[in-house]
């Protein structure tokens, strides 16, 4: 599995977030969220900041740039 596959889910999972709650919040199908979290697709520039900002979090993070 990949870094942002691997961290997508863990901070999801650490924010008490189902993959629907997600998926609303960033604006986006469910389905999305369960292909990224499992590594069979990738996210958009723009998904991408919007996933970072409903986790609370940074794009760095969640591309694993940094580990903080």
């Amino acid at each position: 599995m990949n870094k942002f596959a691997e961290r997508l889910r863990e901070l999801r999972l650490d924010s008490g977030m189902s993959r629907k709650q997600l998926a609303e919040a960033c604006q986006t199908f469910e389905r999305n969220i369960s292909y990224w979290e499992l590594g069979q697709r990738e996210c958009n520039f723009d998904m991408l900041i919007k996933l970072a900002n409903a986790l609370n979090t940074t794009t760095d993070y969640l591309l694993g740039r940094t580990d903080y």
